[in-house]
């Protein structure tokens, strides 16, 4: 399962049979590295997953803070699929790293970004100067764009608007590093990246829903790329015909790192969970730790976490496999299936 962050390259790939093609290019913090993206023939379809490129997982823990990192590594890759000749692209854009509003990206495809004195803009955490955002070939809509003639779509983990208190700076920058007095810097600057935009092309992509997503890169691919939101649990969900196999399912176990509010933003695990209440399907949550609990049991039939009851954070990191597999026999103990029978 994937909702557009960890794994999605791999599941989607999987369903509609891409192979995967390595390539060179740079993490968020601009350090080079070997990614991947896939590809399918046919269909003349790329698959790009953003944790593969500028994911979180891939920088050492607190080394980097968010406003030294930028999505300029997954523009390369975008590129690289536009030189095979790709007629759709799908870019899953959970886990990442940034928080830039999809800035760097945008450089990387040729967007310019200037000042009131006509100088270029090259960090993100500068934009609150941006007075004139520039497209490739000198041109000020996506009609510029090397995608111009892709359709692009953005498989998203969230439904977040861009800017204000369920943007994506307050709700999931956090989980990056951003501090609450770094709020005002990074909504400024990302403020006043939509507004530009807005002005320049009449839409106001900052209000869709999952504009927010992965730090404003859905923002950025709808602007820059001209690109379609999608939930990427829906786009999961077709591809593995999750609603056929849920209907001859007594049961469903899922989980995640962390369990919390933005769990029920249209995550996976949370959309998952509302298809099995919709069915009547019980659905157990297991997690590393639990936040907001009540929500989550409006939506889940239980939900359960390896710290504080069963062992410590660094533990539960450190040997993360043996710990959920304790946790999962002390729930499976416990629980009882409707119209189960017990053994003889």
């Amino acid at each position: 399962m994937s909702d557009g962050g960890d794994g999605f390259g791999e599941i989607l790939s999987d369903l509609i049979g891409a192979t995967a093609q390595p390539l060179t290019s740079v993490d968020a913090a601009h350090r080079s590295c070997r990614v991947r993206w896939w590809w399918e023939r046919r269909s003349r379809t790329a698959i790009v997953e953003s944790a593969k490129v500028i994911g979180l997982a891939m920088l050492p823990p607190g080394r980097y803070h968010p406003f030294e990192l930028d999505t300029f590594g997954l523009g390369k890759v975008l590129l690289a699929a536009v030189k095979r000749g790709c007629r759709r692209l799908i870019v899953g854009v959970g886990g990442s790293a940034t928080n830039d509003g999809g800035f760097g990206l945008a450089r990387a495809l040729g967007w310019r970004f200037l000042d009131e004195h006509r100088h270029e803009i090259e960090r993100w955490t500068d934009l609150r100067r941006l007075q004139l955002v520039v497209a490739p070939q000198g041109r000020r809509t996506i009609s510029g764009s090397p995608l111009r003639q892709t359709s692009v779509t953005v498989a998203v983990d969230v439904r977040n608007r861009l800017l204000g208190k369920h943007g994506c700076a307050r709700v999931y920058g956090p989980q990056k590093g951003l501090r609450p007095e770094d709020w005002p810097l990074a909504e400024a600057c990302l403020r006043r990246l939509a507004l530009v935009v807005k002005r320049q092309c009449g839409t106001d992509f900052a209000a869709i829903p999952g504009a927010g997503a992965a730090g404003g890169l859905g923002f950025g691919l709808m602007a820059f790329a001209g690109a379609k939101v999608e939930s990427g649990t829906e786009l999961f969900a077709r591809h593995a015909r999750l609603a056929e196999r849920l209907r001859n399912t007594d049961l469903v176990i899922t989980g995640e790192g962390a369990l919390d509010r933005s769990t029920l933003m249209g995550k996976g695990v949370g959309e998952v969970a509302r298809q099995c209440q919709a069915r009547e399907v019980p659905c157990i949550g297991l997690a590393g730790v639990i936040h907001d609990a009540p929500p989550l049991r409006k939506r889940f039939a239980q939900v359960h976490s390896l710290t504080p009851g069963l062992t410590t954070p660094d533990q539960a990191r450190a040997r993360a496999g043996y710990w959920l597999s304790r946790l999962a026999a002390r729930v499976a103990r416990a629980t009882t299936l409707p119209g189960a029978r017990a053994a003889g």
